[in-house]
């Protein structure tokens, strides 16, 4: 089932609320449910099942929420390289050419496989009931809008399209190319500010991340939100 025209307008506002409401998991309160963090429940596994110190599993899942931070910035970055902030931004669909270069040659979704493993990565702060309604809702919003772009695609661009997604895969990575490359050139400076946020998270996970301090790192969050909304207020628009 595709999302409508404004889900996919208002898709920024509606993925703040999902991942507000993963952080606060209000459910927690009314049922009465402990409210630790992810990244203590994972950590406590292992070192429960005597595989891992405590203190080792902790660190481990600290390089896990790094990690899947990073692969999402990059990501997300690699795509807005190709499409420029203002189209991956912009409330509107686009959709006057198939963009067959940098990641789109691998996969048709970069930014959204993007924002799902941003999406693992903050899941680490949440409590363990807010993380799996964050992870589910985000996957399920995602491939509605992936399913309303398709559409308008399909529709707009007709057989190209169809080709390209005959070649290429929706969401899992193809090890090779699977299109030939077209002559478009990435935008590296405008992309990197577009995905200031995505950064900025990344940095806050590495720097602050050994503090074992989940409000620190949730603050930090917060600030590359706030410092991404104000450097994309400044950006050329399309």
């Amino acid at each position: 089932m595709k999302a409508t025209p404004f889900e996919f307008r208002f898709r920024f506002l509606i993925l703040a609320a999902i991942f507000f409401l993963g952080f606060a998991a209000p459910w927690n309160y009314w049922l009465h449910l402990d409210s630790i963090r992810t990244w203590q429940l994972l950590a406590s596994w292992p070192a429960r099942g005597g595989w891992l110190s405590f203190s080792a599993a902790t660190i481990a899942v600290l390089l896990l929420g790094i990690l899947c931070a990073l692969i999402g910035a990059l990501l997300r970055t690699w795509g807005t390289a190709y499409l420029s902030p203002s189209v991956v931004q912009d409330h509107a669909m686009h959709g006057e050419d198939v963009v067959a270069a940098g990641p789109y040659r691998y996969l048709r979704n970069p930014l959204y496989l993007g924002t799902l493993f941003h999406t693992f990565a903050l899941a680490l702060l949440m409590p363990p009931t807010g993380a799996i309604f964050c992870i589910l809702a985000v996957s399920l919003f995602q491939l509605r809008l992936i399913a309303a772009e398709e559409s308008f695609l399909t529709t707009k661009l007709g057989e190209p399209y169809l080709a390209y997604c005959a070649a290429v895969p929706r969401l899992m990575p193809a090890f090779t190319p699977q299109v030939p490359g077209s002559a478009l050139q990435p935008r590296w400076p405008l992309a990197f500010l577009g995905e200031i946020y995505m950064w900025g998270v990344v940095a806050t996970f590495a720097v602050f991340g050994w503090r074992y301090n989940s409000i620190l790192l949730i603050k930090g969050v917060l600030i590359s939100l706030g410092i991404s909304l104000i450097i994309r207020a400044l950006l050329p628009r399309r």
